[in-house]
């Protein structure tokens, strides 16, 4: 059974949907926000609800460090500006000061709320993230990819709360009470039963205003994960899904409906308050969210979404060409979506008419605001729990080493982290590799020189480490001829990742050419492809080390999973420690590097 909430509110409560229903229903309308609502017309018939949403977490209770904990703004002037910006105790902060004067107020996500996260609430099982959500007054989520990456009884566990299944309970009288807000999975079945894993959608309900809230991970999810942690799941099509609940939900008297998307898109601009709508209606957004915006349902009135870790607050006409908000605010709490929802109460929908200004308003998370006390003695609980591991110095570094914030495909940590996995598994014995490719989604934070305790500036702790390297994937070594390793380059950018393509980090040695100007896997430049300064033999057989994840052809490339041979060395963090502690100390730390294996040509 369930635990008990957490939390309960006397003025807004959940409702889990009935069975599923076969039937089409009426059309439902949407009004983005900075509509002209019609109030006039229908005075005492109408109220606004306020939708606020954020995504993609990822256990991020302190502050991020480095650019990650920074939002990009345009200014009047046409300059930009980097705020510092995220962290729980904000968030909450920024939440509740959002709702006050709104009596009708709910609060939503759009997955990866945990997953890939730093170690204070990874290392707890991201226990602490799902207690600072029920605090902070989360009311529904869609899964996100990460809420897989260690499988299906955690997420089930997650919500539905129990101490872990090996690691027990942290705390003594303390027993984890899982999630008081529903995770909705609709476009994830168990392959035998073929229900969902978990509810696939809700209702909120509020002095007779009904709203209903379907979830969705992207389809693709399999591809991104560890082959172990989706096991014996199927993931559906995320437009099928969503028209087929939406039905549902209509066929019930529920014709508001607000889809949560664990899939997003690509602004054209970095900063968080660009114009997305500019010259038109969602003409600065491109990538996935536009297809599925574009063939969603007009039951539904507002996408939420996420998965990119961008900021976007567009306007995207659905199948009838009218209008609708599509968003996202960005990545680990650093912005937070508020929308209004006009609910006309005879209808039961969402009033729409012309559109005066953009649908919905991304706020930045500043942390100039007072910090929410009840984030601030939850963090302090789990830090204290966690300071024994957290704070061990494991390197040191002369300036800031970029990595999820670098510019180019090749990123300084990225650098380091691939030598440290060659150096990890070159030996013989230990798997004999001769060169390593790292995933660049697996290179999820900065390493900051500024201290973000009490070490001092400079000195990387295991903690900071554990936020870079949080999946703790172990090493493998495989045989690959030359001609499949020049496969597995030129799937960097053709395949699956030829529209958004994923650039590997390359271990020293390794040298070849990416050329932008050309499309598909032609932008692998083949003679350009060196080990050691001697070409690529596609006859030979080289000795690679990757981690896990791509050795099993996650992130679409498939050409490594045809490696023999395959050794299994160390955890990719227990190298990235282990490198840090060898090579730096606070007489000589460890400086970035120049980051010019790969040649790029614009």
């Amino acid at each position: 059974m369930p635990a008990t909430p957490q939390r309960r509110r006397t003025v807004r409560r959940l409702t889990i949907g009935a069975a599923v229903l076969a039937a089409a229903g009426l059309t439902a309308t949407a009004l983005p926000a900075g509509a002209d609502t019609g109030h006039t017309a229908r005075a005492g018939r109408t109220v606004d609800v306020q939708l606020l949403s954020f995504n993609d977490f990822h256990g991020n209770l302190e502050p991020p460090q480095g650019s990650s904990g920074t939002v990009e703004e345009s200014r009047p002037d046409g300059s930009k500006k980097s705020v510092p910006a995220g962290g729980a105790e904000y968030l909450a902060q920024s939440l509740r000061t959002a709702r006050k004067g709104h009596p009708y107020s709910v609060t939503a996500a759009a997955g990866d709320m945990v997953g890939a996260s730093p170690l204070l609430s990874g290392l707890f099982h991201d226990e602490p993230t799902i207690e600072a959500m029920n605090k902070l007054g989360l009311d529904v989520t869609s899964v996100g990819n990460h809420e897989f990456d260690e499988g299906r009884d955690e997420l089930t566990r997650l919500q539905k709360g129990g101490c872990h299944p090996k690691d027990g309970c942290y705390e003594k009288g303390r027993k984890f009470r899982g999630a008081g807000f529903p995770y909705l999975t609709a476009n994830v079945t168990d392959e035998k039963s073929g229900k969902p894993l978990l509810k696939p959608y809700t209702v909120w309900k509020h002095k007779g205003v009904k709203i209903g809230f379907i979830g969705v991970t992207l389809e693709g999810t399999p591809d991104i994960v560890n082959a172990e942690g989706v096991k014996g799941l199927k993931f559906h099509d995320e437009v099928e899904t969503i028209n087929k609940y939406a039905k549902v939900l209509d066929r019930q008297g529920v014709k508001s409906v607000v889809a949560l998307i664990h899939e997003g898109g690509l602004p054209a601009s970095t900063s968080y308050n660009y114009k997305c709508d500019s010259p038109g209606p969602g003409d600065g957004i491109s990538g996935p969210v536009t297809d599925i915006a574009k063939h969603v349902t007009p039951k539904v009135d507002a996408l939420v979404t996420g998965h990119t870790h961008q900021a976007y607050s567009c306007t995207v006409p659905d199948p009838s060409g009218r209008p609708r908000t599509v968003t996202s605010a960005a990545s680990y709490g650093k912005l937070y979506t508020d929308t209004t929802l006009t609910y006309d109460r005879r209808t039961r929908d969402i009033v729409r008419t012309s559109v005066k200004a953009p649908g919905a308003v991304n706020h930045v998370v500043d942390r100039t605001q007072p910090k929410a006390a009840d984030m601030t003695s939850l963090i302090a609980r789990w830090n204290k729990l966690a300071a024994p591991v957290a704070g061990r110095p494991v390197g040191h570094i002369s300036a800031d080493i970029a990595g999820r914030g670098a510019a180019a495909p090749e990123s300084p940590l990225g650098d380091v982290i691939s030598d440290a996995q060659l150096e990890a598994t070159k030996a013989d014995g230990k798997g004999g590799a001769q060169l390593a490719l790292m995933n660049p989604g697996g290179v999820r934070s900065d390493l900051a020189f500024k201290a973000s305790g009490a070490e001092g500036d400079g000195v990387v702790t295991y903690g900071e480490a554990f936020t870079v390297q949080p999946f703790t994937n172990m090493l493998n070594v495989v045989d690959l001829t030359g001609a499949q390793l020049l496969a597995g380059l030129q799937q960097q950018v053709s395949g699956p990742n030829e529209a958004s393509p994923k650039i590997l980090q390359v271990s020293k040695g390794l040298t070849y050419t990416l050329d932008l100007t050309k499309s598909g896997a032609a932008r692998v430049v083949k003679d350009s492809v060196k080990l050691d300064g001697v070409a690529l033999d596609p006859a030979k057989t080289y000795r690679v080390a990757m981690n896990e994840f791509l050795a099993g052809g996650g992130d679409g490339f498939a050409a490594f999973k045809d490696g023999k041979n395959k050794y299994v060395g160390p955890s990719d963090l227990d190298a990235f420690t282990g490198y840090l502690t060898a090579h730096s100390s606070a007489d000589k730390p460890l400086t970035p590097p120049k980051a010019d294996r790969i040649t790029v040509v614009k």
